[in-house]
């Protein structure tokens, strides 16, 4: 029997609310476009799972113990500027209530937490229509259809299929790129880079450009630079992003040629294949729609943002959490109610979120930084 609820995407929105209606026993299904589990997207860095939020929602999850088995909280984060340094050091101290887990592990803990039944893989959704009984549909690109769900939740990302159901408003670029690589346990460099980063990350900011390295739970070293860079820029450069030697040169004879050796060498000594992430927001001003009954939407389908503030998969979520626990105090009678109630209470988060990370960005983007953003966000008091 096709069951009530269909969610698109297993990411940790996705995943989240699936292991929350698992828990209380209402039918579902997620639809993933990735062929298989073995086959899930591993070329991101860490995430800083928060107190208040994410991990409220794997508290209630019944995961949170899991969690702390497989994050790090003596992940120390060190911010420092274009010439090396180091402004201050986050969590230097020790724990945090902001540990940091692998995006790959923080999947991979959620879908273990879900029947396996219950995810269908190599589905890519094309659209989702409402259909003649006033049910919903799901036409998926290699050409079928799921039918008769009462309700779609977007969780799949920057380009919803489900999206343009509830709200006209596209994702708008940011100006920035992320060109992410790594540095793994048998580069020659990688002791040069324990000594930087340690167990946690290191971020180095000035001239509207930024360098980043995190630790990974395998050991190895997530490292990529943010530039601001047209959005067609990688389907331009398709060939030089396949040629990681001369993108290397790149970087450095074009856009860090006067950054010191402390950050070119993360550059010129990482050993992956480089990731080209072009970053988007949603405009805060979009999260007003009507609630339309039969679809609802979560995490960066609902209310994307740049990663400047750290709320994105918090958020996301926290957004699983509220409109499963609206979803069980409704029920699958009221589907409409409880979408209703979850928009009105994510509308405010969300909104609040993305104006704080653009505020963010533009702070860490800034010819002087970090120094504005310091003053703003850590409160410290900047002179120099």
């Amino acid at each position: 029997m096709t069951p009530p609820i269909a969610i698109l995407g297993a990411g940790p929105s996705g995943l989240t609310l699936g292991r929350l209606l698992e828990l209380a026993n209402i039918p579902y299904i997620i639809f993933e476009r990735d062929i298989s589990a073995a086959s899930t997207f591993t070329a991101g860095g860490t995430l800083d799972i928060h107190a208040d939020s994410g991990q409220l929602a794997l508290q209630e999850a019944g995961l949170i113990d899991q969690f702390k088995e497989l994050a790090r909280e003596d992940a120390p984060f060190a911010l420092a500027d274009a010439k090396g340094k180091i402004h201050t050091i986050f969590g230097e101290d020790g724990r945090t209530d902001r540990p940091e887990i692998d995006r790959k592990d923080l999947r991979a803990l959620l879908l273990s937490s879900v029947p396996a039944d219950r995810v269908r893989w190599g589905l890519r959704a094309q659209n989702v229509k409402r259909d003649t009984d006033g049910s919903m549909s799901v036409h998926f690109t290699n050409g079928s259809v799921e039918l008769g769900f009462s309700l779609v939740v977007g969780a799949d990302g920057v380009w919803s299929r489900a999206r343009p159901l509830v709200t006209s408003a596209k994702p708008e670029y940011s100006g920035m790129y992320y060109l992410a690589t790594s540095i793994k346990p048998d580069n020659p460099y990688f002791s040069s880079v324990v000594s930087l980063v340690g167990q946690g990350n290191y971020m180095a900011l000035g001239d509207g450009k930024m360098v980043i390295a995190m630790k990974l739970g395998v050991g190895s070293y997530y490292i990529a630079v943010g530039l601001p860079l047209p959005e067609k820029w990688s389907t331009e450069n398709a060939a030089l992003l396949k040629d990681s030697a001369a993108l290397r040169e790149s970087l450095l004879h074009d856009h860090f040629v006067d950054w010191p050796l402390v950050h070119t060498d993360l550059i010129r000594n990482s050993d992956g294949d480089f990731y080209a992430w072009p970053l988007y927001s949603m405009p805060s001003e979009s999260l007003s729609w009507k609630t339309v009954p039969g679809i609802a939407l979560i995490g960066d389908a609902a209310h994307l943002t740049t990663p400047f503030s750290g709320e994105g998969v918090n958020c996301a979520m926290y957004d699983s959490l509220q409109l499963a626990q609206q979803i069980i105090k409704h029920g699958l009678d009221d589907l409409s109610g409880a979408v209703s109630e979850y928009e009105r209470l994510m509308f405010l988060r969300a909104i609040d979120v993305i104006e704080k990370s653009a505020k963010s960005g533009k702070l860490m983007l800034a010819p002087d930084a970090p120094q504005g953003w310091l003053r703003e966000f850590a409160g410290m008091d900047i002179t120099e």
